[in-house]
């Protein structure tokens, strides 16, 4: 059964830092990129960031939604079968829930229960 299970929110001032996790389970967690996404009050879930598998092709790289470039860094530990989001220099704009799944076009129709992030004064 895959579980993923979020964690490290919470409230933040603007410009402060996060990290999020995310352990997987229930799948080979190594032959998959893995994704963050957020979905903000009254809008529909986005994705933020996608780390590749190492099994990829080397072509594959990190890939960010603009919005959090220069900002935000997902790193992966294959050996615990995590992935990470280390969100710096925060925005209220960035507040949200934030869940992790597989990349877009193969994630998981079950979501954890994602983790919250609040940005403000």
């Amino acid at each position: 059964q895959v579980q993923l299970v979020e964690s490290g929110g919470g409230l933040v001032q603007p410009g402060g830092s996060l990290r999020l996790s995310c352990a997987a389970s229930g799948f080979s967690f190594n032959w998959y990129s893995m994704s963050w996404y957020r979905q903000a009050p009254g809008k529909e879930r986005e994705w933020v960031a996608t780390i590749p598998s190492e099994l990829t092709s080397a072509s594959q790289i990190i890939t960010y939604v603009d919005s959090v470039k220069g900002r935000f860094t997902i790193s992966r530990d294959n050996s615990k079968n995590q992935v990470y989001l280390q969100m710096n220099n925060l925005r209220p704009e960035d507040t949200a829930v934030y869940y992790c799944n597989r990349r877009p076009d193969i994630a998981f129709g079950s979501w954890g229960q994602g983790t919250q992030v609040t940005v403000s004064s």
